[in-house]
């Protein structure tokens, strides 16, 4: 039976945030969001940091408790035979897979490209559909696509690689 590593997940919740405070740093792409955004100085004071980051935080942690799903495979065995392996009525099949195959495929590279391919598959299209309707730049967009890619590779690869 998969066991969730709520250490791995907690870990994961914490990129980001980290990474949001260095992507979005002045030094990196700070400005040119601000900019594209129509952010400004007196806007970013405006709002209450201890919400801001406590509720992205929480989402975090949704977000890294799902990027297992996509980035361990073994899960999609699970999913297969309705989530329950001790149940009645399970063929051996499913054993016999989890025997061949229970921890392959768990490693920092594999959860790495696939939370690469969730970023390319998933956020892009989503972002750049909101995007369009919203009037954005395709900097703004980009940025933020970058940020959200990079984010979902570094948290795939420590969800599925922290066996």
């Amino acid at each position: 039976m998969l066991e969730f590593n709520f250490l791995a997940i907690f870990v994961a919740s914490l990129v980001p945030l980290i990474l949001g405070f260095l992507w979005y740093n002045p030094a990196v792409f700070g400005k040119a969001w601000m900019k594209e955004s129509g952010m400004t100085e007196e806007k970013m004071k405006g709002g209450n940091m201890g919400v801001i980051f406590g509720v992205s935080f929480l989402l975090s942690l949704l977000l890294a408790f799902f990027t297992q799903v996509f980035t361990i495979h073994q899960f999609g065995a699970l999913g297969m035979i309705g989530g329950d392996p001790t149940v009645d009525g399970v063929l051996p099949s499913f054993q016999a897979f989890m025997d061949d195959y229970g921890t392959n495929f768990r490693t920092f590279k594999h959860g790495a490209f696939h939370g690469f391919l969730t970023g390319l598959f998933f956020v892009l299209p989503i972002l750049a559909i909101n995007g369009l309707f919203e009037r954005n730049s395709w900097k703004h967009t980009f940025i933020n696509v970058g940020y959200w890619t990079l984010a979902l590779t570094i948290m795939g690869a420590i969800v599925c690689g922290w066996v």
